[in-house]
């Protein structure tokens, strides 16, 4: 059973092993410290930004993570409130989910409110689809509709994802899909 649960400090074996796996399908590096070359969409990780996978890293991630999501904070500067997610299948840790609480100009434009990536050995198992129908539930218990979902040009995979779930492509904007969930009028420019 696929669920969304709160980035957990007792799960540091389980993350550190998802991200070496993410780690070695997408850079060269190897070790506990490498940058970020994309691929870890809704992990708070953004390409070219320093991935510290060590007990001390770890417990800073997951504290960073619980403070985005909190609305009591101020979000970090140029970003907005963030709550993150781990997917899990049946206890294991399978992916990361981002459910960003409104829209700044680049998520307005090419990176929507939420964003997912599954770890390369669960991928074609139909788990991005179930974590994104997750993601939209927790969109809608936070009041936010419509919701926006994007995708790279490239993207297949995550392209097919969002249409079975019911995305209406709106256009393509830099090699980005944008598609829209839900019913109400959407917004013409960033909402934060």
């Amino acid at each position: 059973m696929i669920e969304l649960i709160a980035p957990d400090a007792a799960r540091y074996d389980d993350w550190s092993a998802m991200l070496r796996e993410f780690r070695d399908a997408t850079t060269d590096s190897r070790g506990d410290h490498w940058v970020c070359a994309g691929g870890m969409d809704g992990s708070g990780f953004f390409a070219g930004t320093d991935v510290d996978i060590t007990s001390d890293g770890f417990a800073a991630y997951v504290e960073d993570c619980a403070r985005q999501g909190n609305t009591m904070w101020p979000p970090h500067t140029g970003l907005v409130h963030c709550s993150y997610f781990w997917i899990v299948d049946d206890g294991a840790l399978v992916g990361h989910l981002a459910l960003r609480h409104a829209l700044n100009e680049f998520l307005y434009e090419l990176g929507g409110h939420i964003g997912y990536s599954v770890r390369p050995a669960a991928r074609g198992r139909g788990i991005a689809k179930e974590a994104l129908k997750l993601g939209l539930a927790e969109a809608a218990a936070l009041d936010i509709a419509p919701v926006l979902v994007c995708c790279a040009q490239t993207n297949g995979a995550s392209r097919a994802v969002i249409e079975a779930c019911g995305g209406q492509l709106e256009d393509v904007r830099e090699d980005s899909r944008r598609y829209w969930f839900g019913d109400g009028p959407r917004p013409t420019g960033p909402t934060a």
